[in-house]
């Protein structure tokens, strides 16, 4: 559940400058019913998930009920409600912003090598300053030796000539501070007053704003594995792979870096029959693996085109249609939502498939 707390005149800004000071945080969220702007308590939850460019909302609970808050138009589904976001920083100081496209599967960022391995011209900090000079403005770079066209108004990418156009998303970058200098989702626990058998669960924000546990099947280490390291130094850092990328994750701030190409996500620590934040969420989609349990599909170490999201996306539009994705073992498959299984098109292998309501 996310309280909401009332301010009234300078007192939301000394509030949060008080905060500032305090722990770092560089930001605040806050919801507007009637004439009142209301705080909203625990706002790292939407902050981490806001800093994620494939999220594109939240639905929390809160004391005034259920409200989803649409981060593209910063708007929220009660025409009574108004939702905005603070940003406050010292003087001369400026947010990391990240800019992306949707690019035929996953959120880019601009800067970065494409699925085809050809880096565009321009980089997140340059959008950033033409963003900054003229907010309803366009912008023209190349990747490689095709031209784009970068319109701001409406958040969009045309290929000159093709006249393919592609939506754009603005986000700030998550960073150790964004959610204060220490991160909100480690549970405070010792290893001195751990419970005797006690596990853990290590997870990391993926594109889509959805937590990913870290499994030795697509990662060099597993839950476990990060545990026992935490348990000798709460403070320190691990060195790990996932395919051919290198990672580090900092305890401290509780993240997750690339170390090749800078990306930083947030992560989190929970006890497995702990209790997990209050945050309301589309349904889940799962196969039956050949081992018979029931699997999540995931974005998570590319092992997958769609998520739980997209493929709801589809059902919410046709209920008894089918939708093709493929895996990172290049295999094609047909989701069939009236027979409810999967089918690899190209061995004709069939599993189940069941839609889990949150």
């Amino acid at each position: 559940m996310f309280s909401l707390q009332m301010l009234q005149g300078n007192e939301q800004e000394s509030s949060f400058l008080q905060n500032t000071a305090v722990i770092g945080k560089q930001y605040e969220w806050q919801l507007l019913s009637g004439i009142q702007w209301l705080r909203i308590d625990n706002d790292h939850v939407i902050e981490s998930h806001y800093c994620q460019p494939g999220a594109k909302g939240i639905t929390i609970n809160t004391n005034l009920g259920q409200v989803f808050i649409d981060f593209d138009t910063l708007q929220t589904n009660n025409p009574a409600l108004r939702v905005q976001r603070l940003s406050f920083l010292p003087q001369g100081l400026t947010e990391d912003m990240g800019w992306y496209y949707k690019d035929d599967s996953l959120w880019r960022e601009y800067g970065a090598q494409n699925s085809g391995m050809v880096t565009s011209s321009i980089s997140s900090k340059d959008i950033e300053h033409h963003f900054s000079q003229n907010a309803q403005g366009a912008l023209q770079f190349t990747v490689g030796s095709a031209g784009y066209s970068l319109d701001f108004s409406t958040m969009t990418q045309r290929n000159l000539t093709t006249g393919l156009c592609r939506n754009v998303r603005r986000r700030p970058k998550f960073t150790a501070n964004s959610a204060g200098l220490r991160s909100p989702f480690v549970v405070p626990l010792s290893s001195s007053s751990q419970l005797p058998g006690q596990t853990f669960k290590w997870e990391f924000m993926g594109d889509e704003g959805q937590w990913f546990e870290y499994q030795a099947y697509a990662c060099s280490l597993d839950s476990a594995a990060i545990e026992r390291q935490y348990q000798l130094n709460q403070q320190g850092q691990l060195n790990f792979r996932i395919n051919r990328f290198s990672y580090t994750l900092d305890f401290a701030s509780m993240s997750q870096i690339n170390n090749e190409i800078g990306t930083t996500r947030a992560v989190r620590r929970t006890p497995d029959s702990g209790l997990q934040i209050s945050i309301s969420s589309s349904p889940r989609w799962q196969f039956q693996d050949m081992d018979g349990l029931w699997k999540d599909y995931s974005k998570a170490y590319g092992l997958c085109s769609v998520s739980s999201s997209d493929i709801e996306l589809q059902y919410q539009q046709n209920p008894t249609g089918t939708m093709m994705f493929t895996t990172s073992q290049l295999f094609t498959y047909e989701l069939n939502f009236s027979s409810w299984t999967q089918r690899n098109l190209s061995t004709n292998t069939t599993r189940s498939v069941r839609r889990l309501a949150q």
